[in-house]
């Protein structure tokens, strides 16, 4: 077993593709010094049956879960969807059910928050797609890319304020519902990879200054924010900074271009680019690494290390 991570938690997401046993899965995880996890959306109901005695027995600690919780296979309801802002009211009021779903199993684990995947403006095709391949072949500065980026963000626009009404109704039901059940669980409205997928960050302050006294919150994913930055949706670093208050958790990853999920500092080789984060991360109350099946347990453990200790000289130059 490597260091003890003390608070910080780790995803699932890093290694669920390797196992079939949940218990199997969380023990190496604990081999890289984490004592909590959170579940991601992946998880299903059979791992679970080897994972709830973990946390019965106080082996682990469960920081957060991610909706929809377990595995929904249906792809209306998965993480890439219009889920609570669905104008279809029996699809809505089914993505209410399952964020109420995951809710039940936070509280039942004693994790703090439900990660949630709100919304997106929708569009005919995969629009992201099309402009990261025109990034990546021609560049940002291309007229092929302003061109089709123009037209995202004049739908994006124009429609962004409807989906956003409908993703705050159904947060407001979930929460109405949550509450008179007795949860104590904070739902986090995370920032997401792809250009028409919501919220940004002002979207996501204009939710929370609507629902004020609601346990609803900003879960900021970092290097989602990074790739959202490069590709010109919204100013990454001064807007997150600016919203530290309103951040109830943090998926901790760096991105290499457009490709996200990388270790902090080992992956990149720069050693300052991501300081600019370190600030949210110390605040967040719930802090955990996202990250992908590439990264090596000695490379999560150099990135861990240099992490924690930027953070520390922080507090003692202040």
């Amino acid at each position: 077993m490597l260091t003890s991570k003390g608070e910080y938690s780790f995803s699932t997401c890093w290694n669920i593709k390797r196992h079939n046993s949940g218990a199997e899965m969380i023990a190496e995880i604990q081999e890289l010094g984490f004592q909590q996890v959170e579940l991601n959306y992946n998880v299903t109901t059979e791992m679970l049956q080897t994972i709830e005695p973990m946390i019965e027995r106080g082996l682990i600690g469960i920081s957060s879960v991610h909706n929809t919780f377990p595995h929904t296979p249906d792809p209306d309801y998965g993480t890439d969807s219009v889920l609570l802002g669905f104008d279809d009211e029996e699809k809505r009021h089914k993505a209410i059910d399952l964020l109420v779903k995951s809710a039940e199993y936070a509280h039942r684990y004693g994790a703090k928050a439900v990660v949630v995947h709100p919304g997106e403006v929708p569009f005919a095709t995969n629009i992201d797609e099309t402009l990261k391949g025109i990034y990546h072949e021609q560049g940002k500065d291309s007229p092929a890319y302003q061109q089709l980026w123009s037209e995202m963000i004049e739908r994006r626009e124009r429609l962004s304020e409807h989906y956003l009404e409908r993703i705050q109704h159904s947060l407001e039901e979930v929460c109405d519902r949550v509450l008179s059940k007795g949860y104590d669980v904070a739902f986090g409205i995370e920032t997401r990879s792809r250009c028409y997928q919501m919220p940004t960050l002002s979207e996501a302050k204009k939710i929370r200054d609507r629902m004020q006294g609601a346990p609803v919150y900003l879960w900021y994913d970092i290097g989602h924010g990074m790739m959202m930055d490069r590709m010109g949706l919204y100013h990454n670093a001064e807007e997150a900074n600016a919203m530290k208050e309103d951040i109830i958790g943090v998926h901790i990853h760096e991105t290499l271009g457009l490709s996200d999920h990388w270790c902090p500092y080992i992956h990149s080789k720069d050693m300052t680019f991501f300081d600019r984060f370190l600030d949210i991360i110390d605040a967040a109350p719930v802090k955990v690494y996202e990250l992908k099946a590439a990264c090596q347990p000695e490379e999560i453990e150099a990135s861990h290390q240099l992490l924690i200790s930027k953070i520390q000289e922080r507090h003692i130059i202040k």
